[in-house]
């Protein structure tokens, strides 16, 4: 797995049992995203997908809304003080007539792997107008089918399997088939990654699909569901309020503590057949 993964030594105690093994983890490194040559934000993710993240990044932000809004994603050359590339700075080209990022949208230090909205001038900036509508979208979800989403992302979680240290984002069609699944440090990461995929394929909006995460569902992570046009995020662990607040607000079905067969529905209850 190249990057994604690293080896290190520990000193393990199970039950009073003492000894050494080497361990994997999950890789955490840096990614500058420039957009035409200019620094937008340093976040931290595991490497991999890096053109995904940096897409669907844009994508939350309001800045690109389709694969033709995009010209070229590279790494930069000579990234290092010594001319080597790192692979961790990546540069968007926008198409001619697709508007830069706000200024306000700049972060003046590094994203945290947690926090994907770290560095916000104000939470104005963070309520963008989204280009598609996900409260007039059709699909509707039975309970069963959504009890059997949780499953299905964990089996295809390769990272997770050896490092126990990774979130994972699913995209879902309505009849259950993963279409897309990532896997980052970051959980806002990870979807971004879904979404950027999205974008390359030319698949936005996506309507009549479902998101599913593998950890709770904060604000940015129902943003960036909105302004890829999916109504369905489904989460295996807790929303918090701020999210519940913007799901009723855009009508997205926001559902969390999904495991087996129980579920709470806290907004857009009308999409669930129970």
């Amino acid at each position: 797995m190249g990057r994604v993964t690293a080896r290190h030594k520990v000193l393990r105690i199970r039950d009073g049992v003492v000894d050494r093994r080497v361990d994997t983890l999950a890789v955490e490194e840096p990614m500058e995203l420039r957009v035409n040559g200019r620094t937008l934000t340093v976040t931290m993710r595991t490497p991999g997908d890096d053109f995904d993240l940096a897409i669907g990044f844009l994508v939350s932000e309001g800045v690109v809304r389709s694969g033709s809004d995009v010209v070229t994603v590279r790494y930069c050359a000579g990234a290092a003080a010594e001319g080597v590339n790192t692979y961790n700075v990546v540069d968007v080209e926008l198409a001619a007539g697709v508007p830069a990022p706000d200024p306000s949208l700049e972060r003046a230090f590094h994203t945290t792997s947690s926090c994907g909205l770290c560095g916000k001038a104000s939470l104005d900036t963070v309520r963008t107008t989204a280009a598609w509508s996900v409260a007039d979208d059709p699909l509707r979800v039975t309970p069963e089918r959504l009890a059997q989403l949780p499953d299905l992302l964990r089996q295809a979680q390769g990272v997770f399997d050896r490092t126990g240290g990774v979130h994972a984002a699913g995209l879902f069609s309505g009849a259950g088939e993963l279409l897309c699944m990532r896997e980052d440090v970051g959980r806002h990461n990870a979807v971004d990654k879904v979404i950027g995929d999205a974008v390359r394929a030319d698949s936005l909006p996506l309507r009549e699909n479902i998101l599913m995460v593998s950890s709770r569902a904060s604000f940015e992570l129902v943003q960036k569901a909105v302004m890829a046009g999916v109504p369905v995020l489904a989460a295996v662990s807790a929303p918090s309020s701020l999210a519940v607040e913007l799901a009723e607000e855009s009508g997205l079905t926001l559902v969390g503590f999904l495991r087996g067969q129980s579920m709470n529905v806290y907004a857009g209850a009308q999409r669930i057949e129970a």
